[in-house]
């Protein structure tokens, strides 16, 4: 019997996949513009493919060595694709089906954090029936008599700041809620934890994973949106994150210790809020992390002194030797 050899990384070909039909097609193109760009700036042949009704047969038929996910929305992070690559025996860089499934599930997300002791806020899931058929009103009173104000109201599942409200009147819940329902049938109200936003990227090592500077997000007006996100000039960002070396490690370790709990792998970004006194808490993780221009990953990796074609060539390389282990 012949034994498999991994193919080296100038022989390697990558396929980048992006685009899709979610509501963060346009930011996912932009990624997974930068991530071929990057990856064959060091000499990985990598193309980039929109997702559509022939990507199966065409990975069938000319299978690549490697995926490499630009794909933001349901499909791209809730482990579905990543279940259809494992079945079709197409390796990929990420976190595998299972894990990105808990990630995407926020709120299945947040009780294996606070079934593990990790801190995040108090929440609240609200499925589109049940705000109906319970009555707006008097279930938004509650909530915000209970926890106070402002909240923060969110899809369950999505990213990009789709959806995203804070909410600092009791009269601006149901119109929240209702925008909140554009992107999903479920909501998650969440406890408002004030102090410094911080993202924090995790990526695979020889000896483990890394965790990379913490990057403060500072919106110069408003919240951290999608506008804000995207729109250069409209936040500020720090990296490092501006926080005092105790508190920047207890950050790492908290990220870290979200990574693990979730099971994730390769690269991910942990978001979490420092609050002016008590433990950081984590807000969400991100399987697929932004690459555009204004991204956090890719900021992150370079303040480490990284270049992020041969971070990415470097997972590359773990995937193809990993499928010949």
């Amino acid at each position: 019997m012949t034994e498999s050899v991994a193919p080296e990384l100038d022989e390697a070909r990558v396929v980048v996949l992006a685009g899709g039909l979610s509501y963060e097609r346009d930011v996912s193109l932009r990624s997974g513009r930068r991530i071929t760009d990057a990856l064959t700036r060091v000499g990985v042949a990598a193309e980039l493919r929109d997702v559509d009704d022939s990507l199966i047969p065409s990975l069938v038929a000319d299978p690549p060595d490697a995926v490499v996910f630009a794909l933001h929305g349901h499909i791209g992070e809730d482990g579905s694709l990543r279940s259809v690559l494992d079945l079709i025996g197409v390796p990929y860089v990420g976190p595998d089906a299972a894990a990105a499934r808990r990630a995407w599930d926020k709120p299945a997300a947040k009780a294996v954090l606070a079934a593990a002791g990790i801190p995040t806020p108090e929440w609240i899931t609200l499925p589109r029936d049940m705000f109906t058929d319970l009555g707006a009103g008097p279930l938004l009173e509650r909530i915000a008599d209970r926890w106070g104000l402002p909240l923060a109201v969110k899809p369950a599942s999505g990213g990009s700041g789709l959806g995203v409200h804070l909410v600092r009147r009791t009269a601006d819940l149901p119109a929240a809620m209702i925008g909140c329902f554009a992107y999903g049938d479920e909501a998650l109200v969440e406890r408002f934890a004030p102090g410094v936003d911080v993202a924090v990227g995790i990526v695979s090592g020889p000896e483990g994973p890394i965790t990379l500077p913490a990057v403060e997000i500072a919106p110069n007006s408003g919240d951290y949106d999608y506008a804000a996100r995207y729109n250069p000039g409209a936040t500020t960002w720090h990296v490092p994150a501006r926080l005092d070396e105790a508190v920047a490690e207890e950050v790492r370790r908290t990220a870290l210790a979200a990574y693990h709990a979730l099971g994730l792998g390769d690269l991910s970004r942990i978001d979490l809020i420092v609050p002016e006194s008590g433990p950081p808490q984590v807000l969400e993780a991100n399987v697929v992390p932004g690459m555009t221009e204004t991204s956090l990953f890719p900021m992150a990796v370079e303040a480490a002194g990284l270049d992020v074609g041969v971070m990415l060539a470097g997972l590359v390389r773990r995937v193809l030797h990993r499928r010949v282990a």
